[in-house]
């Protein structure tokens, strides 16, 4: 999944893709490196970002998605929390609706995304952007994501949402402080048997890696992403949401290689 921001302020871009003729020239670019998948997003959820009106949202994103609309061959996800936004993405042919609030910030987000057909990404955060690490308290962190994307997941089907259009995402990164996210990272495994659902991961560029590679700035991350990367799909990961779509499309082949020789060697003992 290539990460298409198209917001003035995102933490992690060379560009800030605010002219939507870059940000089409971008997204089929990610295409064309590898990309399954464009993830486009008009508000940052970066910690201590503030919100964003739904008007100014839809006034980023909407011409972005018409102008990609019939020029690229992948589905198209819309980053949002916002009901309004998620049915204005989906009318104007957005696939996925990915809630990195797991429907907490706006559950009616959830009616929409049953009546339209499309599928829901549910992210597991606590409290706003603004606040979340104050939330960042956990007796055990992956029965703790377990059990909030688990109340997630009943508030979407509970709203008519077909359970086989979900997908999970622990929220590397959010309402999590470093050891968190790799104590998330690390039993993955057990995430996916206990949801059964897919599992999205996105570790791309996030501050939670500085304590193992430096203080470098978010775009001199990539590396260190690499190697989450490479540990998600490895852990059993389906999605990885990423901004370098050319390098980390060479490390999940890599890594899936690797993960099908496992299986294929528990195959013949």
């Amino acid at each position: 999944m290539g990460i298409l921001n198209v917001t003035p302020d995102s933490f992690a871009e060379r560009t800030h893709l605010v002219d939507p003729e870059a940000a089409v020239d971008a997204a089929l670019r990610m295409q064309q490196e590898g990309a399954d998948l464009i993830d486009v997003g008009g508000e940052s959820t970066r910690p201590g970002a503030d919100p964003v009106p739904a008007a100014e949202e839809l006034a980023r994103i909407m011409p972005v998605l018409r102008a990609l609309a019939g020029r690229l061959r992948i589905p198209v996800s819309i980053d949002t929390s916002k009901a309004d936004v998620a049915r204005a993405a989906v009318d104007a042919g957005a696939a996925i609706i990915n809630d990195v609030s797991g429907l907490r910030f706006e559950p009616p987000l959830a009616e929409v995304v049953a009546g339209s057909g499309a599928a829901l990404v549910l992210m597991h955060t606590r409290g706003m952007p603004k606040t979340m690490y104050a939330e960042a308290v956990y007796e055990d962190v992956v029965a703790d994501v377990r059990r909030e994307l688990t109340e997630s997941v009943a508030i979407a089907t509970a709203a008519g949402v077909p359970v086989e259009r979900l997908i999970v995402d622990p929220g590397i990164g959010f309402a999590k402080r470093a050891a968190h996210s790799y104590g998330v990272l690390a039993r993955l495994p057990e995430l996916a048997s206990a949801l059964n659902r897919p599992l999205l991961i996105g570790p791309s560029r996030k501050s939670f890696m500085r304590g193992a590679i430096g203080d470098r700035p978010a775009l001199e991350r990539d590396w260190g992403t690499a190697g989450a990367v490479a540990a998600a799909v490895l852990a059993g990961a389906h999605i990885v949401r990423v901004h370098a779509v050319a390098e980390m499309t060479q490390v999940v082949a890599v890594a899936e290689e690797i993960r099908r020789a496992g299986q294929r060697g528990q195959d013949t003992t």
